[in-house]
């Protein structure tokens, strides 16, 4: 079978230099792989398309990691392109509509269900049943969060889940308490006056995080409810309206800072977040932004799971693998997902540069090798909650991103008392319903 070429219609985005891909042949300590090197699924030669968001670091160990894979199948060789986050989805779209995308491309939950409906991705269900594409050494949960209907359609490449980042040097200097897993939300908002009273006022308790649509979905997870039913919301206007009024209590209470502070941390920008401007002394986070966060501020940062039951959480897909569904070489596509995913070496180069390994034994291994201390809690927090985390709900639906920056808008006239917590809840719903009944 010749190369299945596509050279003249991807041409990578950014290039590496020899030098970087010379690289590849200095791993260091040759460990057995969990796939077997001497199965290669080809009867001749492969050119695999392959095509993912990030930065040049990010770059440089991918590659890294495909070129082990070539090493052992000399038959299969890949075409690299990968550019910034900015615009990749629109790149994917339009490639996806010349019916022409990669075979395999980086992917994540927000997309996930839309690229499936759109029968764009290809279902990996039989290589999961068969072992070809082994999810045993995944949390189950986040095996569970690449499914969709019951069918696989995407592979986790990396774990990350919500995490409350929190000042534990504050904490100490305050001989306050530190946030712990499980704490009740009533509680927590107590434990946050405390903060700002003994700071007179200074640092406020925490960030108010009514505009997060992972605060949101977690607290709703905890009632026994979900953000999405399928293509409609999986809550009420009632339930919204709660939910914007512990906030406007919290604040009411100086638990949180004013409305003015409180919004410049909505965007999700690291840089903005209060527990690193010192504003405030928890941010409601991704905890594998624990240690970026850690390099904004000289205090220990530390981090723990939402307030409300851990099981609201679930092993979270940072990110997945999926292939094209019309692609010619499903099967090779499909060992290529297992190798990046459940090989030893392979993740010891791929390393945390797109979370924490999603094979636990793979992430032991490469827990072993980390230097950075913020990093090392984040990984020691990820496994500790492997066994509490609750079953995960389905990948949301198609708008998902348009319901995100919605609940932003609503939850900021919430905070600045433009609107009442329930026509604010009204608003959103509204609103939200229409961008869900038109997909």
């Amino acid at each position: 079978m010749p190369p299945a070429s596509r050279t003249s219609r991807r041409r990578p985005g950014r290039t590496l230099s020899a030098a970087v891909l010379a690289l590849s042949l200095l791993l260091t300590g040759a460990m057995t792989a969990c796939s077997d090197p001497e199965q290669a699924p080809t009867d001749g030669a492969v050119r695999l398309s392959i095509f993912w968001w990030g930065g040049e670091k990010r770059a440089e160990l991918t590659e890294r990691a495909l070129q082990l894979y070539s090493s052992r199948h000399p038959d299969v060789t890949f075409q690299v392109t990968w550019q910034g986050n900015t615009g990749y989805y629109d790149r994917l779209s339009s490639e996806a509509a010349g019916g022409n995308p990669p075979d395999l491309f980086q992917i994540d939950d927000t997309y996930l269900t839309e690229y499936a409906e759109r029968e764009i991705v290809l279902d990996l269900s039989e290589y999961v049943r068969d072992d070809r594409i082994d999810l045993t050494g995944l949390p189950p949960s986040l095996a569970q969060y690449g499914q969709l209907g019951g069918q696989t359609m995407a592979v986790a490449a990396a774990e990350n889940t919500p995490g409350l980042i929190y000042n534990r040097s504050l904490l100490k200097r305050l001989d306050l308490p530190e946030p712990y897993v499980g704490m009740p939300y009533d509680e927590f908002v107590d434990w946050a006056v405390d903060v700002t009273e003994e700071t007179d006022g200074k640092v406020a308790g925490t960030m108010d995080p009514s505009a997060d649509y992972k605060a949101l979905w977690l607290w709703l997870r905890g009632q026994n409810k979900e953000l999405y039913r399928g293509r409609q919301l999986g809550f009420t206007e009632a339930d919204l309206t709660r939910w914007f009024d512990l906030w406007k209590n919290a604040r009411a209470d100086r638990a949180t800072p004013s409305a003015a502070v409180i919004a410049g941390a909505n965007s999700g920008d690291v840089t903005r977040q209060l527990v690193a401007t010192g504003k405030a002394a928890t941010s409601f986070m991704w905890s594998n932004q624990l240690p970026e966060l850690q390099k904004l501020t000289k205090d220990e940062l530390a981090v723990v799971t939402y307030p409300g039951t851990p099981k609201a959480q679930w092993a979270r897909a940072s990110m997945y693998w999926a292939a094209f569904r019309g692609t010619r070489h499903p099967d090779v596509v499909a060992d290529v997902i297992n190798f990046l995913v459940n090989d030893v070496e392979a993740g010891q180069i791929l390393g945390t540069e797109r979370g924490l390994s999603a094979n636990l034994s793979v992430r032991s291994y490469v827990e072993q090798s980390l230097t950075d201390e913020s990093m090392k809690s984040t990984a020691r927090f990820e496994t500790s909650m492997v066994d509490r985390f609750g079953s995960a709900p389905t990948p949301p639906p198609r708008g998902h991103a348009k319901i995100r920056a919605l609940l932003i808008t609503t939850a900021e006239t919430a905070q600045s008392g433009k609107a009442t917590s329930k026509q604010a809840a009204a608003a959103f719903v509204s609103q939200a319903n229409a961008v869900l009944a038109g997909g």
